[in-house]
């Protein structure tokens, strides 16, 4: 087999796992058979509008079955995945649909009357493809998914086939700029994901045949809370269905804790991934609010990726079930694997403390590795399987993928310090850096003292011009509910933690930090408020 794909792997799962579940969504339940059945479907309609090798299909949907199982006949077909964050605007859709050079949509019904105001300024597109959600009709322009999907054609297979270097395509938005595609390789990104696997592993440069020795039995139950649009849910599910699994998606598509607890415990959910306290805290508060109301001893563990979760959180979890483990993964859609850190009932870790990935390293600018305990900044990087590059980027692809004393590293540019032990300590991205003073200050690590303030449910520090400092940091504080901020306690309580110049000057309140569903935030925005109101 040259390189591992996708497709490949989740046809022999199903031909081992017929009759097990492979998604769940509230009453709707699909079989590893039926997954594989429509899926197949799905591919041969992509390859009647007319399209050719590793063209790309943009998803435009919220969570679903049919986000999967639409990816899964993308890749039958050789064809590209492309994600879409489904709250975008109308540019910001056309810049990305161009830039992906898409070729067909998959979308939901609700955003018909969006893309009909559109299709004009898309001329690339051969082919739409509506799924159904209650929200009106299907479009002249459009085919209906279930039709494809219960095409019942035989075994999809393009006729130029397909391999592991067949590409997977993820958009991110970052926290500046416009949507970057970062391509991956399947082969690289399968074999990346099969090496931290919680359940069935392959030998790196196995087969197929390696998957039905393997594959005697279901694998585990995975709910990523967070959208499938965005790595940490994507990711969470490829490696679920991998190693034959199955993903349980919720239905609401705004946030529900109780949803998602009530999810948990009805479908003996095995692993949550999670972005972070906007989802930890919730739980939390629910869990000590209604002691006894759920059973979430299945869960083996809660992962959280893409935004750090205190520690205090974690712990709070661990009250309600001691027998989980809560990993905090330090990765980017460019580079995984750069380090985690897990807590459990036997040891509690430090936030913002990861341990260092296998293939991880801190480097300077200029190349060298910097030496543990000695307390200079660098960038963490990654070697080995990393993305192929940015989709038409050439000068973004060379900052971020570099080639040092013959190795090729993902430096996305998160900064960090190592401590003698090895300990990575991270400190955040470079883009949102705050320079008061002459002093470099990451948002990260103070907002990570901020939320640990009793008042303080979330918060973002962010840099305004300062006359005598250049720029002065201002936290821009959500409180919890029903609480006052106290400013001068809050910066004493930052002062009690950090260095004094990395304490704000200004703490503002919000009703909302407005995180996106993957915990991100706007920092050009929140800065824009700070800067009005200061």
């Amino acid at each position: 087999m040259p390189g591992w794909n996708f497709a490949d792997v989740w046809e022999v799962v199903a031909e081992q796992l017929p009759d097990a579940a492979a998604q769940i969504q509230g009453d709707r339940s699909f079989t590893w058979a039926e997954f594989d059945r429509r899926a197949d479907g799905v591919g041969a309609w992509l390859l009647s509008v007319g399209i050719e090798r590793q063209d790309r299909v943009a998803q435009y949907l919220f969570n679903c079955p049919e986000y999967l199982e639409s990816l899964f006949g993308i890749c039958k077909a050789g064809l590209v995945p492309v994600n879409t964050n489904y709250r975008y605007g109308d540019e910001e859709l056309l810049y990305l649909w161009d830039n992906a050079d898409a070729v067909a949509i998959v979308f939901h019904g609700t955003f018909s009357d969006r893309i009909a105001a559109l299709r004009d300024k898309l001329p690339r597109v051969k082919g739409w493809l509506w799924v159904d959600d209650g929200t009106g009709p299907c479009p002249e322009w459009a085919d209906k998914y279930e039709a494809a999907a219960t095409s019942a054609s035989p075994r999809t297979v393009a006729p130029w086939g397909r391999d592991g270097d067949d590409l997977y395509m993820l958009y991110t938005g970052g926290t500046t700029g416009m949507p970057k595609g970062v391509m991956w390789r399947q082969d690289d990104i399968f074999c990346t994901l099969n090496a931290s696997s919680l359940g069935a592993r392959y030998p790196e440069a196995g087969t197929l045949d390696d998957v039905r020795a393997v594959l005697q039995a279901p694998g585990l139950r995975a709910l990523p809370a967070c959208p499938l649009m965005h790595g940490t849910g994507a990711f969470t599910s490829f490696s679920t269905l991998n190693a034959g699994g199955s993903v349980v998606t919720l239905e609401g598509r705004s946030f529900s804790v109780e949803e998602l607890l009530d999810t948990i415990a009805r479908e003996s959910v095995n692993v949550v991934a999670i972005v972070g306290d906007a989802f930890a805290k919730p739980m939390l508060r629910a869990l000590d609010d209604q002691p006894g109301q759920w059973n979430i001893s299945s869960l083996l563990a809660i992962v959280s990726s893409g935004v750090m979760w205190s520690e205090e959180t974690k712990q709070g979890l661990l009250k309600h079930h001691a027998g989980m483990l809560l990993v905090d993964a330090f990765s980017s859609s460019e580079a995984l694997g750069m380090g985690s850190s897990v807590s459990s009932a036997a040891g509690a870790a430090t936030t913002a403390k990861f341990s260092l990935g296998d293939n991880a390293k801190v480097l300077a600018e200029d190349g060298r590795e910097i030496a543990p305990g000695s307390g200079e900044v660098g960038l963490v990087a990654v070697k080995g399987r990393t993305p192929v590059g940015y989709h038409k980027d050439p000068e973004k692809s060379a900052a971020t993928f570099r080639v040092i004393d013959g190795v090729r590293y993902s430096i996305p540019g998160d900064y960090a310090t190592v401590d003698a032990d090895g300990t990575l300590r991270l400190l955040g991205r470079g883009s949102v850096c705050i320079n008061t003073g002459g002093e470099k200050v990451f948002p990260e690590e103070v907002e990570e003292v901020l939320k640990t303030h009793a008042s303080v449910r979330d918060a973002v520090a962010v840099g305004v011009p300062d006359e005598r400092f250049g720029q002065a940091l201002v936290a821009m504080v959500e409180p919890q509910s029903g609480a006052e901020i106290d400013e001068a306690d809050v910066i004493a309580h930052v002062k009690s933690r950090l260095a004094s110049f990395k304490a704000p000057r200004r703490v503002l309140t919000v009703d909302t930090i407005g995180r996106a569903a993957n915990g991100k935030v706007d920092y050009k925005r929140l800065t824009a408020e700070a800067e009005s109101r200061v």
